[in-house]
């Protein structure tokens, strides 16, 4: 994991406001990374970012955008997370609506744990993950080493 991170900012639509204020508030330290999202949050950061960051926007700025998450876009995220391409997952997730799509959402949170991603589901995680002392830093995460379960023959 470089110092430039490639960071997923993902948001339910309840927890969306929520997402952009708090890329508002840190979007000096996310300038200096690399930034995929998620359909319609994807656009509304864009926005938001363009918007506090205005002459300060470094050249070719760009955020990834992805399909929305009931479209495909937990599973774009999660693919992208096992080929390597994302070092954390900032992810405001809805607890207390249903969701359609609740399956991709199970699916995307296994696959960042699978492969040891940090990944923030609230505020709070957020604020301590992106005030980290090694957030800005280079950092080797620890993998783990999956042959075990690779070559174990069915009992």
């Amino acid at each position: 994991m470089q110092a430039s991170k490639n960071i997923a900012l993902v948001a339910h639509d309840n927890m969306k406001r929520d997402l952009v204020e708090w890329v508002e508030y840190n979007y000096h330290t996310l300038l200096r990374h690399r930034l995929v999202c998620t359909g319609t949050t994807g656009r509304l950061i864009d926005a938001a970012v363009r918007q506090k960051a205005g002459e300060e926007l470094p050249e070719g700025f760009e955020i990834q955008r992805l399909k929305s998450g009931p479209l495909g876009g937990d599973q774009q995220l999660g693919a992208l997370i096992a080929e390597g391409g994302i070092d954390l997952v900032i992810f405001f997730w809805d607890p207390m609506s249903p969701h359609p799509h609740d399956v991709d959402v199970k699916a995307l949170l296994r696959i960042a744990v699978l492969y040891n991603i940090p990944m923030a589901c609230n505020r709070s995680t957020a604020d301590f993950m992106i005030s980290s002392s090694i957030f800005d830093k280079a950092y080797e995460p620890v993998k783990k080493d999956f042959a075990d379960y690779i070559a174990r023959e069915p009992i």
